[in-house]
C-alpha cells in the first residue's frame, strides 16, 4: 500500500492582537499535513509567513503537489533536495518524521525533558501597558520553578523607556529582546546600553536581514541573534561573522531536518542556539521540541497566542510549557 497525503487550511482567531515591528495580527491560517501508510498516520505544521512571501491557499496547493513523490515514498533527505526551505518543507518533512516514528516503534527522539522554560511574548504597546503585561505574566508564573522569561518586542519607539519600564514590573525576570529588523546602526548603538543596564541576555535580528553586515566586527554588550538572517545550515558561515546566536524556526529552515542540521552548523561555529517558532499550534511546538531541548533560549509560546488550540496541547504549569503527549507527535 502506497502512502497516502492530505492537507488542509486551518484559521485560528487570537486570544489578544500580537503586534510586532511588521504589524499586527489577529488571526493566522496554518497548513496541515497527514501523510498515512499501512494504518499509521504522520502530522505535521506549517506556519505560512507574509515576510517570506508565503500564503496558506499557496503552501496548500504546494503541498498537494508532492502526493505523487509522497505516494512513491521519498524520503526527508530526498525532500530536501526537491523543495526549498520553508512552511510547505516544514510540513511535510515533520509529517515524514511522526510517521517514521510509528511505523518503526521508535520515537523521534529519546530523554526529552517533559517540560521546558518557554519565552512568553511581551508585545508593542506603551511602555506601561507592556510593564503591566510583564507584571500580569510574572504573577501568572507563581514563586516555584525557574525565573518567568519573557520575549520583548520592539520597534523603532521608546526602546529605552520600554525596557526600563518592564524591567521595573519583572526584576527577577530573564529577558531577551526582538526588534524584527526594524533598527538601523545607529539606533542599536545608542540603545544597547539601556539594554545591558538592563540585564537583556539576547537581542534578535536589531537589522534588517541582507542589510547587517554592519554587524561584522562589532563587539556588542548584549548577545545578539540572527532570525530573520537564519534560515538554513549554510547560513551560518556568514552568520558567525555577525552573531553570537541563531534562531532556528522549523518553519524558516523547512522543518525538523533542516532545523537540527542548522543549530548543529551554528554550534560547531561556536554559536548558541535558540529555538523559536511562529504563530502556530501545538503540533508545530510538538515536532520542534527535539530542538527546543538542545537549545540555550526557548520561545515555544505561538500556541498560548491562540484563541483555540488543537485538542491535547501545550500547558504551562508554574512557568514551564508542558510536552504536548496528548498529540503523540513523533511517538510511537
Amino acid at each position: 500500500m502506497s502512502r497516502s497525503l492530505s492537507a488542509a487550511i486551518a484559521h485560528h482567531r487570537l486570544a489578544q492582537p500580537f503586534a510586532i515591528a511588521r504589524g499586527t495580527r489577529e488571526a493566522i491560517d496554518l497548513v496541515r499535513v497527514t501523510i498515512a501508510h499501512e494504518g499509521r498516520e504522520g502530522s505535521g505544521e506549517g506556519a505560512p509567513n507574509a515576510r517570506y512571501g508565503e500564503s496558506a491557499p499557496d503552501v496548500l496547493q504546494q503541498i498537494m503537489a508532492m502526493a505523487p513523490s509522497i505516494a512513491q515514498g521519498i524520503g526527508r533527505e530526498e525532500l530536501l533536495a526537491m523543495m526549498p526551505a520553508g512552511a510547505t518543507r516544514n510540513a511535510i518533512d515533520c509529517a515524514l518524521w511522526d510517521l517514521e516514528a510509528k511505523l518503526s516503534g521508535v520515537p523521534v527522539a529519546t530523554e526529552m525533558p517533559a517540560a521546558l522554560v518557554t519565552a512568553v511574548t511581551v508585545g508593542i504597546a506603551s511602555p506601561r501597558d507592556m510593564a503591566e503585561r510583564a507584571r500580569m505574566l510574572v504573577a501568572r508564573h507563581g514563586a516555584d520553578g525557574p525565573p518567568p522569561l519573557l520575549k520583548i518586542k520592539l520597534d523603532g519607539h521608546h526602546v529605552e523607556d520600554r525596557i526600563a519600564a518592564i524591567r521595573a514590573a519583572a526584576p527577577g525576570a530573564v529577558l531577551i529582546a526582538d526588534a524584527n529588523e526594524s533598527w538601523d546602526m545607529a539606533l542599536l548603538r545608542r540603545v544597547l546600553p539601556a539594554l545591558a543596564a538592563a540585564r537583556v541576555q539576547l537581542l534578535e535580528q536589531p537589522l534588517p536581514a541582507g542589510r547587517d553586515d554592519a554587524l561584522e566586527g562589532f563587539r556588542s554588550p548584549v548577545p545578539l541573534s540572527a532570525d530573520e538572517s537564519a534560515h538554513v545550515a549554510a547560513d551560518v558561515a556568514q552568520l558567525r561573522r555577525r552573531y553570537a546566536y541563531v534562531t532556528v524556526k522549523l518553519d524558516k529552515s523547512g522543518g525538523l531536518t533542516g532545523a537540527l542540521a542548522l543549530a548543529q552548523a551554528a554550534r560547531d561555529a561556536g554559536m548558541g542556539v535558540m529555538t523559536g517558532c511562529m504563530l502556530c499550534s501545538s503540533l508545530s511546538v510538538a515536532a520542534a521540541w527535539p530542538l527546543a531541548a538542545q537549545s540555550r533560549f526557548v520561545d515555544l509560546d505561538g500556541p498560548l497566542w491562540l484563541e483555540s488550540d488543537v485538542p491535547g496541547g501545550c500547558q504551562v504549569e508554574q512557568g514551564m510549557l508542558r510536552a504536548p503527549d496528548a498529540l503523540g507527535w513523533g511517538r510511537p
